[in-house]
Parts: C-alpha cells; sequence; structure tokens
C-alpha cells in the first residue's frame, strides 16, 4: 500500500491505524469511498499485535450490551447488533486466518496476531485506501459550507448534506476532507503510541468527556513500609489460583456490583491477573473489593473436622485441606496471627471461624493501579451522549468517532475489539449510506 498519494482531498480522513480505524478504512473503501487513514506513528495496529500474548484474542462469541461499561449504556446497543462476532468470525475465515476458542468464548489466533493485521491491511487495500504513516497531525480547521443555513434532519444519520468542510494540517501538507474519523484509542499503553489526541479534538469541537481512568489494570496495595498490610504478601509474586472477586464490602453500596469467577496472581506491587483485571474496570478509589479465595468449598467444616484429628500446624493442614490455598499462601496467611501458628488441636474455634470467614472473604482495598503503562484499555472518553449510536457522528457535523476513544469499554476476554470492529462497521456504513443518498440527489 502506498504512502504518497496524488491529491490531498478525500471523501473520509480517519486518524488512528489501529483496530477501529483500518477495518472502518476497508468497509468504507470497499463501498466506494475515497479514504486516507493516518498515524503518527510508522507501525500498524501495535494493540493487535501485543494482545492475547501475541495471538489477538479479536472477538467473543459471547457479546452482549452487558459486557460493556459506559455513563450511556445503551449507545453500543445498535452497533454491536449491526456487526455481530459471526461476522467478523466469516471475515476471518474468508482470509484462511485459522482460530480457536480459549476460555468462556475468547477467540484467539492460531498462529499469529500478525495475521490478523495482515487480514485487515487486505481489506484495506481492497477498498483502494491511502495509508500516511508516519504522519503528524499540527491542526485541523473547519471551514463552514456555503450551505451551512440548510435545514436538517435532527438525527445525525439521517443528514444527507455536507454542512462543512475540514482542513488539516499535517507535515505531508493540507488534507481536504468533509468527513474525520477519529480512532486514536485511549491512553492505555503509551510505549506503544497511546496519546490524548482524540480527547483533544472532542474538546476543540465542544464535545463532552466522560473523565478517562486506567481500566483492566492491576491493583496495587501500597509501598514497603513496615506499617503496610501488603507485606506477608509480597513475597507470592507469580501465584496464581482461581477466585471469585466482588466490589464493595458488605456493609458499603457506594461501588457498582460487580462479581467474576476467574484466576487472580499475585505481583510484587499488588494483584493482577484475569480476575482482577475484570474487577479493576469496576472498582473506584478509597473502594474495597472481596475476594473469595475458595470457591465453593466449606472451608470451616473442613477446619473443624481437621481440629479433631491433627496435631499439624495451622499452615500445613490449610494447604492440604481446602482446594487452590498452595502452601506459601497458607504460611502468609497465618504468619501475621500468632493463634494460628499453633497445632490445628489448640487452635480455639473461634479463631478458626473467623479464618474460614476470611478465606472466603477476604476484603481489601486497594491504594491504587498500575496505571496506564499496564492497562489494556481506557474507561470513560467521548460522551456518547454526543454521538450518533446509528453512525457514529457527532454533534459536531462530518466528525466521527469509534473504538476505544469513544465511553464505551468491554470486559476483558475479546469484547473491546469487538466494539472496534462494531463501531468502525456502523460509522463505515452510515457514511455510504450519506454518499449514496447525495449521489442519489444530485442525479435527480
Amino acid at each position: 500500500m502506498t504512502n504518497s498519494i496524488d491529491s490531498h482531498q478525500f471523501d473520509v480522513v480517519i486518524i488512528g491505524a489501529g483496530a477501529a480505524g483500518l477495518f472502518c478504512a476497508g468497509v468504507a473503501g470497499q463501498a466506494g469511498l475515497k479514504v486516507l487513514i493516518i498515524d503518527h506513528s510508522d507501525k500498524v495496529a501495535e494493540k493487535i499485535r501485543i494482545s492475547g500474548g501475541g495471538r489477538a484474542n479479536f472477538t467473543n462469541k459471547d457479546v452482549s450490551p452487558a459486557n460493556f461499561l459506559s455513563d450511556n449504556p445503551h449507545f453500543c446497543r445498535s452497533a454491536l447488533s449491526r456487526y455481530t462476532p459471526r461476522d467478523f468470525i466469516a471475515l476471518m475465515d474468508k482470509h484462511g486466518v485459522s482460530h480457536h476458542e480459549k476460555h468462556k468464548g475468547q477467540l484467539f489466533c492460531d498462529h499469529s496476531a500478525q495475521d490478523l493485521i495482515d487480514m485487515l491491511l487486505k481489506e484495506c487495500a481492497a477498498g483502494g485506501v491511502h495509508r500516511w504513516q508516519p504522519c503528524q497531525i499540527r491542526n485541523i480547521k473547519e471551514i463552514p459550507s456555503k450551505n451551512a443555513d440548510l435545514e436538517l434532519k435532527s438525527d445525525s444519520s439521517q443528514r444527507i448534506n455536507c454542512l462543512n468542510s475540514y482542513e488539516i494540517n499535517s507535515d505531508k501538507g493540507i488534507i481536504k476532507t468533509s468527513n474525520i474519523i477519529i480512532a486514536t484509542g485511549g491512553l492505555s499503553i503509551p510505549k506503544i503510541g497511546a496519546t490524548d489526541f482524540g480527547y483533544r479534538i472532542a474538546k476543540q469541537f465542544n464535545l463532552r468527556l466522560v473523565e478517562p481512568r486506567p481500566a483492566l489494570v492491576p491493583l496495587t496495595f501500597g509501598g514497603e513500609s513496615e506499617n503496610n498490610h501488603w507485606l506477608p504478601y509480597a513475597n507470592l509474586a507469580g501465584l496464581a489460583l482461581p477466585v471469585v472477586i466482588e466490589t464493595g464490602t458488605k456493609k458499603s453500596k457506594s461501588n457498582e456490583k460487580a462479581a467474576f469467577s476467574e484466576d487472580l496472581l499475585f505481583t510484587h506491587k499488588g494483584l493482577s491477573g484475569p480476575a482482577v483485571l475484570q474487577i479493576s474496570s469496576f472498582w473506584r478509589e478509597n473502594g474495597a473489593i472481596r475476594i473469595n479465595l475458595a470457591p465453593n468449598t466449606d472451608v470451616l467444616a473442613l477446619l473443624q473436622q481437621s481440629k479433631a484429628r491433627s496435631h499439624k500446624l495451622v499452615a500445613n493442614e490449610l494447604a492440604n485441606l481446602v482446594p487452590n490455598i498452595p502452601s506459601r499462601l497458607a504460611d502468609a496467611w497465618t504468619s501475621t496471627d500468632a493463634t494460628l501458628q499453633r497445632p490445628m488441636s489448640d487452635v480455639p474455634d473461634k479463631a478458626l471461624t473467623q479464618l474460614a470467614q476470611r478465606l472466603s472473604s477476604w476484603e481489601l482495598t486497594p491504594t491504587g493501579t498500575e496505571g496506564y503503562k499496564k492497562a489494556e484499555v481506557t474507561l470513560g472518553g467521548v460522551d456518547t451522549r454526543d454521538v450518533s449510536s446509528q453512525t457514529m457522528e457527532s454533534k459536531q457535523p462530518g466528525l466521527y468517532f469509534i473504538g476505544e476513544v469513544l465511553d464505551v469499554t468491554g470486559w476483558l476476554g475479546g469484547y473491546n475489539f469487538q466494539w472496534a470492529w462494531a463501531s468502525g462497521f456502523a460509522c463505515a456504513q452510515g457514511l455510504a449510506q450519506r454518499f449514496k443518498a447525495q449521489t442519489d440527489q444530485t442525479a435527480n
């Protein structure tokens, strides 16, 4: 695909050569639009490349609006219903990109994420899409149309006249277009090029933002002071076990309620693994989380049975009795309580009851997250109440937003890529319909 072109006039300019941008470009190009895609990086779709351990968890077989977070939760419904996982799987099959299901509907490439990237580039090539990379944008300027006084229907999906055009001042020259699509993603993983460009453009055109924050991110539990309650667990880094994790406490109703059954991973700084990444999207600063370290297990009954027959230390019995509790965790768990550093037969019933309760409902308050450098996605973004759910066009005519830059955030498990495909498709289809309507109007 060439990086130089004859003209600087395009039907559509897409800013961002990631999942949403590339997919939208291919669909729009194959619908007959003259498309240019721009990115400040010389690399394409780096987030796809590094996702899923290099094999790209590109969608999930079971997708519904319930798998997404947004201040406007019904916004994603339309796009998700019009471009489904089955549609994207069919595209993969068409290109011969083999794939498999790993866990809870999560689909991965068999060979490499590069196969998916190559497929998207082929789709762009089939649509005659032009691509400028690397290309720096200096500014975007709106040029009012002579027809700016025309009355339009309130629903942006019904617009058939272009009221405005735009000039994009780039280091490769001035680009003129009537339609700009922002597909620049969020703030997550700055080392692969994440910036706040999309948010700045939204502000420039007086669109609202939902405050961004890291999501699908490890949680931290303080520094290394002697008073840090996390110290007994700091040496468990690398230890993983299945748990049930929840937001909120038994007494508090301040957190949005959520619960997941996934694997937990101890780190030097706190907790990670799929369970924690999932719950991090629901966690709020100063809020608590609860973890059941022994799901589907009557811990108290097992401990009481052991007390009647065993003279081993509590830590030893705990590791032997309770499924999924390894000896390292049992040692750390009992190290801070002298009562639990005795033989089982000498431990009071009350202490065993409290131990069982803590294991099944470990309540703790994170001090923070590992931030955007480790976050897989960004929660928040361009407020979808300023965007059409049918076409992704904002209240600013001719300015569209797709993918992660919007306030739509999926769970861990391929949902965010499916949002990239669905929002990109809705946008491309909306533009294709507009151009067809304009062509028909001109012909008449």
